[in-house]
């Protein structure tokens, strides 16, 4: 099976911004057993910026634009060195992609990172995807990770995308909001009715939400990939997401 996960803020960094050292230990412990089951195995990795925050001692998430790419450019090198340092210990090699939106909408540049990750695949590394956030801007951002981590799905052609976040999947209502909200487990189309049921945008530190969700979804989903929202705060839950268990909320690719 070739997976691509994705990972968010909040699982990886603390809400000082500092690095959650059990999540991440974990997580590489989860994603390098899968690999070595035989799995191709891809990572997408938010946190930079969380993770520059700390690192400067920064109050919070930025509002400018050049403290935020500051802060990714400083945060990029702690993630990458944390990776390469936990996934070494398995005897697994890392390699990092960093990404803009003109990379994925250019024909000519989305077929150069198509050949390159294919090539790592095949060289048995385990690509680690960001968005260059130190240079990206409005004009040529992605946005967001969930987003990336769908164009990375459709891309390479995976069977798999999982989003984990600080969330137990999709419900039937906010659960912050009603005490009765039902977690859904299947979604089979993503209806209008689906489509309303996303919220706002999610942690403080992150820039996802429910809405980049749905959207990744449709893009997957689309192409025959199927995708699953689930919790990170226990990264072991990627045993079961493998397996078909019931863990999170699954969309199911159309085929």
């Amino acid at each position: 099976m070739r997976i691509v996960v994705k990972v968010g803020t909040s699982t990886l960094a603390h809400p000082t911004g500092h690095l959650n050292i059990r999540h991440v230990e974990e997580l590489v412990t989860v994603l390098s057993d899968l690999r070595n089951a035989g799995h191709d195995v891809i990572l997408v990795s938010s946190g930079a910026i969380g993770m520059g925050v700390g690192k400067l001692h920064l109050p919070g998430k930025p509002a400018d634009i050049p403290t935020k790419q500051a802060a990714a450019a400083v945060g990029q090198c702690e993630l990458m060195y944390t990776y390469d340092r936990l996934f070494t210990q398995y005897n697994h090699t890392v390699a990092q992609i960093l990404l803009t939106g003109e990379d994925v909408d250019h024909a000519e540049r989305r077929q150069n990172f198509e050949n390159t990750i294919n090539r790592l695949l095949e060289l048995g590394a385990l690509p680690i995807i960001n968005e260059n956030d130190t240079v990206a801007t409005a004009e040529i951002k992605v946005g967001d990770n969930d987003t990336l981590g769908a164009i990375v799905a459709c891309t390479v052609e995976a069977d798999l995308l999982v989003l984990l976040s600080d969330i137990e999947g999709l419900y039937t209502a906010d659960p912050h909001k009603n005490p009765d909200a039902a977690l859904i487990h299947v979604v089979e189309t993503i209806t209008p009715e689906v489509e309303a049921l996303a919220g706002g945008v999610g942690s403080g530190l992150g820039t996802g939400g429910m809405t980049t969700k749905i959207r990744a979804a449709k893009m997957v989903t689309g192409v025959g990939c199927d995708m699953v929202i689930a919790n990170g705060a226990n990264p072991a839950v990627l045993y079961d997401i493998v397996d078909g268990k019931n863990v999170g909320t699954r969309f199911v690719g159309k085929k």
